[in-house]
Order: C-alpha cells, then sequence, then structure tokens
C-alpha cells in the first residue's frame, strides 16, 4: 500500500477531512514564509483532535534546534521533516525523532550528501532555486528511482489527481505527498481533490497488489522527554 501525507493542513475540517479519507499523515509547516504556515498553538488544537492512527508531521525550514524540539513536544508531533539547510550534525541533534529528510534534486544524482544523513526516509521534491519546497513543481523523477534503490522514498512535487497515477506507475514510492495538488488556494485545501487523489493511490494499489510499508510511524513520547538539548 502506497501510504499518503497530506501535507499544508492549517486547519481542523481539512485535516478530518484527510484523515477520514484514508490519510496515513498529515503534514503541518512552521516555517513562516509559507503561505501554508501554521502556528503551533493552532497545529496542536488540530493534532488533539485527530484520529490516533493518523501520523502528525511537523516541517521545519532552518529553524533552531531547541525551537524545533519545543514545537515537537508541545504539538505531540510524531515525525520531523528537514526542508531546509540542515547538516547531518543538526540531523543528529534530534535523532530521538524520526527523521524525514527533504531534497530538491537537480540531476539525477544530486543526492550525494545523503550518505552522510542520519535519516532513512527521504522526500523528493521539486527543485526550485528561491523557494523551500511548496511549489508545485514536478520531482526530478529519475533521481527519485535512483534514491529509491537505498532509502525509504516519499514522492512529492506537483502531484495531483492528473498525474499520480503516471508516477505511482514510473517510481513506485513507498509514500506520496501532496499539498498544492489537492488545494482551492495555498493553504486551504478542496475536500473534493482529496478524496479523488487518494482514492486513485488506493485504486493503484489494488490493481497493483502493493502491501503497506509502514514509513510513517507514531512517535513513543516517553522517549523525547529523557534526551539532551540539540545543538542548533
Amino acid at each position: 500500500m502506497t501510504e499518503i501525507k497530506i501535507c499544508g493542513i492549517t486547519n481542523l475540517e481539512d485535516a478530518m477531512v484527510a484523515a477520514e479519507s484514508g490519510a496515513h499523515a498529515l503534514g503541518f509547516i512552521f516555517y513562516r514564509k509559507s503561505p501554508r504556515y501554521v502556528s503551533p498553538e493552532d497545529a496542536a488544537e488540530i493534532i488533539q483532535n485527530l484520529p490516533p492512527a493518523v501520523a502528525t508531521v511537523g516541517v521545519f525550514v532552518n529553524h533552531d534546534a531547541r525551537e524545533v524540539r519545543k514545537i515537537a513536544e508541545s504539538c505531540l508531533l510524531d515525525m520531523i521533516q528537514l526542508h531546509g539547510d540542515e547538516s547531518p550534525e543538526y540531523a543528529s541533534g534530534l535523532s530521538e525523532y524520526h527523521i524525514i529528510r527533504a531534497i530538491a534534486p537537480r540531476s539525477d544524482n544530486d543526492f550525494t550528501g545523503l550518505k552522510t544523513y542520519p535519516a532513512s526516509v527521504i522526500l523528493v521534491d521539486g527543485y526550485d532555486p528561491r523557494l523551500y519546497g511548496g511549489t508545485g513543481k514536478e520531482a526530478n523523477r529519475d533521481a527519485a528511482l535512483l534514491i529509491k534503490e537505498q532509502y525509504s522514498l516519499i514522492l512529492s512535487g506537483g502531484l495531483h489527481a492528473g498525474n499520480i497515477e503516471a508516477a505511482l506507475r514510473r517510481v513506485s514510492p513507498r509514500a506520496v505527498d501532496i499539498s498544492s495538488g489537492c488545494e482551492r488556494v495555498p493553504g486551504e485545501k478542496d475536500h473534493d481533490k482529496i478524496r479523488k487523489i487518494i482514492d486513485i493511490v488506493r485504486r493503484f494499489d489494488k490493481d497493483s497488489g502493493k502491501k503497506n510499508t509502514g514509513i510513517f510511524r507514531k512517535a513513543e513520547r516517553t522517549a523525547h522527554s529523557s534526551q539532551n538539548e540539540p545543538s542548533s
């Protein structure tokens, strides 16, 4: 089964529709420059009302590591997605969390830096020289295929109902991340689009016989409080 993350959640109604439609995970963007930014306070309120099986992913871009931990703990996040220029050392300081490393390869082999990165799950997004994701641009799928040989792959980058089946056939990722492809406007989801794209993924999985992959995992809360502060 291809797991599904609906990213850029900003309100409870969108979150509940995504969860009830079959999303495995929801993404909350804490990068203030993003049009899909959600405050930690609003995210925490949404998350406390979600079904317990839905994983929650916090998306961060070059935040101070202490702020990441503070938000993760206050919102009860299950996973941390690093979507900026965070170093391997930075990520190691957050090792008690499940880490997703987001990259946007410019060429087929533009991912050599992953060799020393402490993340087993890699999200491949579309490249833009000025923006950290959320552009709706298609990811480099040739690079995604190569990355999939070594890491658990989440495919992102401009996925929508009109192209997701082709992307699944081409890349066969373990999970997909959908944001702009199920919106009315940035930060506001289109509920019909959410349902339609999830239905397409489910029908593809049924036809292909794809099994569950276990990308999105719930956090063990007791582990978080016992760790030392990470360096920024």
